[in-house]
Order: structure tokens, then C-alpha cells, then sequence
């Protein structure tokens, strides 16, 4: 194996989900469909999710004024 194949492994944490026999069978499908484990192709709707919260602005007022409360809470 190349020296330059060898990266370090980003910490993971292991989490369980509930889907409908519905949404598992969609999600089998769009996996074999685009030759990619299960698991990758929640990875890549989770981070697109989150990239798309990012770019709302709604979203990112009701993340500060939720930082804003905590911050309150512990001064207290």
C-alpha cells in the first residue's frame, strides 16, 4: 500500500435509525442504483441537509437566538 493511501480515520459515532418498509426499500434502490453502500447514501443526504441549513437564513436566526438563550441560562 502507497504511503500517500494511508490517511487517518476520522472519529465516527455509530447511530440507529427507524424507516418505514417503504423508505428502506427506496433506500436499497437509490444504493444499488448508484453502486453505493446504504450507509454512504445517508451520509450524503445528512451533509447536504446540514450544508442547506447553513443557507438559511431562518434557520441560522433560530440557531443564534437559541445560543443566545443557552448563553442566558448559564450566566444565571
Amino acid at each position: 500500500m502507497s504511503w500517500c493511501m494511508i490517511r487517518p480515520m476520522k472519529p465516527t459515532k455509530a447511530m440507529t435509525i427507524r424507516l418505514s418498509a417503504d423508505q428502506a426499500d427506496a433506500l436499497e434502490t437509490v444504493a444499488s442504483v448508484e453502486a453505493m453502500p446504504v450507509s454512504e447514501v445517508i451520509r450524503a443526504a445528512i451533509a447536504e441537509h446540514i450544508d442547506n441549513r447553513k443557507k438559511d437564513p431562518a434557520f441560522q436566526d433560530s440557531l443564534k437566538d437559541r445560543l443566545e438563550r443557552s448563553k442566558r441560562l448559564l450566566k444565571k
